[in-house]
């Protein structure tokens, strides 16, 4: 892996201070005596894979029967329309999915735990997809939302997740008519599992077999494998749902701020389960039919299937991050 980087991760037995609103100073003071470096290694990391998002106006929304290259509408699901026009501010997005090595360092900062699962097969899946450090990590909405929270207070930067909106603009490289994320905007694929700039079932499952992973076709691969988007974002269309900030509701759209629409202030909507769930946005697995840059998805937030949630956090400030 040469783009994303990797430092060196030794145990790390100090847990990070518990009132958030401790001044990063504070924070970096009591890690001072050990594992400052891999710290200061990893918020140099995180700053520097942020990519800056103008703000601007977009139309937000299936967009096909208007404008797409065939006039129909491209997601079937009515939760993706009206297709409504929205102002973003500028703020600066995460080039590439949180990874297990970011992720990891956290848990051990915080002297916390991977989340297990009580089915033993599952676990298995997870234990493949948390083993490679560059690969995307994986967690429910509680645990994505704390981490991001995290980083903004070592860093001392308005870290977040990202809204619905942000999600898409940015996925849309600023609000263009990309029906997917890649940097065609287009899924090149060779055949049915071979991609060319996402990866095919194929793909993902000789890399299991490379790395001596189980879980085939499912499992995660590094986060910078196959080409960026044309703003610089990685893994638009696939390797994994991301969490988004907003609550879901299906008709959101028909009453949605026009300005930093953050979605509803409060749940209005159960699943058939009964539990009031969170956006997803992106793909659980890149290949054909996947990674609409409009299609909306939803889940329960403390999901224990969280073996296809990954996360990506934004920083909420209208300048660059220096």
């Amino acid at each position: 892996m040469n783009k994303y980087g990797i430092w060196l991760l030794t145990p790390l037995l100090l847990s990070a201070c518990d009132d958030t609103t401790s001044a990063t100073s504070t924070v970096m003071s009591e890690l001072s005596q050990q594992h400052n470096t891999e710290l200061q290694n990893m918020i140099h990391l995180v700053k520097s894979n942020l990519v800056f998002v103008k703000g601007g106006d977009f139309l937000m929304g299936d967009f096909g029967a208007k404008y797409g290259p065939e006039k129909i509408q491209l997601d079937t699901e009515k939760d993706s329309k009206p297709l409504h026009k929205v102002t973003l501010t500028s703020y600066s997005i995460s080039k590439f999915k949180t990874t297990n090595q970011e992720y990891q360092l956290y848990l051990k900062l915080n002297n916390l735990q991977l989340e297990k699962t009580a089915n033993s097969l599952t676990q298995k899946r997870v234990d493949a997809l948390n083993k490679l450090p560059d690969t995307p990590a994986h967690m429910d909405w509680y645990d994505a939302e704390k981490y991001c929270t995290w980083l903004g207070k070592i860093s001392g930067l308005p870290f977040a997740l990202p809204t619905e909106a942000q999600w898409e603009y940015a996925a849309r490289s600023r609000g263009q008519f990309f029906i997917v994320g890649t940097n065609s905007g287009e899924l090149e694929m060779n055949g049915v599992n071979r991609g060319i700039n996402i990866s095919g079932a194929l793909d993902r499952e000789d890399f299991a077999k490379k790395m001596g992973l189980s879980g085939g076709s499912m499992i995660a691969l590094p986060v910078d494998s196959y080409p960026p988007n044309p703003l610089g974002l990685y893994d638009m269309a696939g390797n994994g749902f991301e969490w988004i900030n907003d609550w879901y509701d299906p008709d959101y759209y028909k009453n949605s701020l026009a300005v930093d629409p953050r979605g509803p202030e409060k749940p209005v909507f159960k699943d058939d389960e009964g539990n009031y769930t969170k956006v997803l946005r992106g793909a659980g697995y890149s290949g054909p039919l996947n990674g609409l840059t409009i299609a909306r998805f939803n889940r329960k937030p403390e999901t224990d299937v969280f073996i296809s949630t990954t996360v990506r956090c934004v920083v909420n400030s209208p300048q660059k991050v220096k």
